[in-house]
């Protein structure tokens, strides 16, 4: 067997490429937020949610 089989993660971000560079076009109207968290790892996807939260709090905090 081959010792560089891809993981599905790389397969999914390998043709997700592939389909981007060959429709370039239409990449832009396509941003949703599968393709903002998908090129970040689980940590910052974490620490960007704990920083809105805790941002709300704050703002409800100091405006209310």
């Amino acid at each position: 067997m081959s010792e560089n089989k891809e993981s599905p993660e790389e397969r999914r971000e390998r043709l997700r490429q592939q389909d981007i560079r060959e429709y370039a076009s239409s990449a832009y109207s396509r941003g949703g937020l599968q393709d903002l968290v998908g090129g970040l790892s689980w940590k910052a996807t974490g620490m960007i949610v704990l920083v809105l939260i805790l941002g709300f709090v704050i703002y409800n905090v100091f405006f209310r």
